[in-house]
């Protein structure tokens, strides 16, 4: 039996007045007063960082760097070892997602070793869990799958759901990417029972996304589609930008499998959009790829393919996208198959032609 869904970075009086499907709109207008009226430093910590929470969700990058310093700075002054690891756990989340992934692990290491010592049992999971996170986006899975199976475990043994839901979504996300996509499916699909039944809207829009990517690599295109428009009403009705904008760029993915190529291309751009209205690499980078991958099966010439691989190499390379970069050299191996192919048949496949399967599954 697991219990509903709750928000531990809103702490403090916000405890009693937000929940884990608060808007973000809602999370700042609360936080902010509290702020400004917060009698000690540990109260101006505590809502400094759902400030920085709220801003980061939204895709609000400067706010959400000064708001977690801030909290950092009142939670050093008060002393509070919990509250530091929070403010530092927040800011290495921001940097993760601003794709300056060497600064995420060290910030997420301080964080973590100050939740060891501060009795903040929740505190240390999320650290952990930020640590994990941003090994498995590096393509770093055997030094971090242990610590994944060691949160599920830990989430498990006290009925947390949201961060089951984590746990689950990630070591399926591994399972995903190394080709098991049975067990990655049954995972996911565990993960949107878990969500739903406690009341977490959020975790099941990341997880019906998950499952839409395993049933379009196994060739459901619809299903997937379907579900993807489920997670992204999700999205669009709580105003979570970035999982929005990764839905998108899922979609793309799945147009891309099925050889809807003009389509995939259509998607990626509104994907690559909106990733740089909220400056997050990551999503930016695999965007791109998604669409210099499918204008080449629409006539792109082989060598504007190759420079802008060359490009997205390198960026890759900054940010250390382990899984993006073996990507990009699958994809380079196809191009001399698919560029003999389109010189034999004279043209390349239409909008609703998939082309060779095994460049439709890249």
């Amino acid at each position: 039996m697991y219990s509903k869904a709750f928000a531990p970075e809103y702490q403090g009086e916000l405890r009693t007045v937000l929940g884990v499907n608060s808007s973000y709109e809602e999370v700042l207008t609360a936080a902010r007063e509290v702020r400004r009226t917060a009698g000690t430093p540990l109260e101006r910590a505590r809502a400094s960082l759902a400030v920085g929470e709220a801003n980061r969700r939204l895709g609000r990058v400067d706010e959400a760097g000064a708001a977690w310093r801030e909290s950092y700075r009142s939670a050093r002054e008060a002393e509070h070892r919990g509250a530091m690891a929070w403010a530092l756990w927040s800011g290495g989340t921001l940097a993760r997602q601003c794709g300056t992934l060497p600064l995420a692990r060290r910030l997420l290491a301080h964080a973590l070793e100050l939740a060891a010592g501060s009795g903040d049992r929740i505190a240390h999971g999320y650290c952990l869990a930020g640590l994990a996170e941003t090994g498995r986006i590096q393509g770093d899975y055997e030094a971090v799958a242990a610590m994944h199976e060691e949160l599920l475990a830990q989430a498990r043994a006290h009925g947390e759901a949201r961060h089951i839901v984590w746990a689950l979504s990630g070591i399926a996300q591994m399972h995903r990417n190394t080709g098991s996509l049975d067990s990655a499916l049954e995972m996911f699909e565990e993960s949107v029972r878990i969500a739903t039944d406690g009341d977490d809207a959020r975790g099941r829009a990341w997880s019906l996304r998950g499952v839409a990517d395993v049933l379009s690599a196994q060739g459901h295109t619809e299903r997937a589609l379907a579900l993807l428009s489920e997670a992204e009403a999700i999205c669009s009705r709580m105003n979570l930008t970035s999982a929005h904008a990764y839905a998108h760029k899922m979609r793309g993915n799945v147009l891309y499998r099925a050889g809807r190529y003009a389509s995939a291309r259509d998607v990626y751009t509104q994907a690559l959009v909106e990733f740089r209205a909220i400056d997050e690499p990551r999503g930016v980078v695999l965007s791109r790829l998604g669409r210099v991958k499918s204008l080449h099966f629409l006539g792109r010439s082989a060598e504007l393919t190759r420079r802008e691989l060359d490009d997205l190499e390198r960026e890759v390379d900054r940010i250390g996208l382990g899984h993006a970069r073996k990507t990009i050299e699958i994809f380079r191996s196809q191009m001399s198959e698919y560029d003999a192919q389109l010189s034999e048949y004279g043209t390349g496949p239409s909008e609703h032609e998939a082309g060779p399967s095994e460049y439709a599954a890249a």
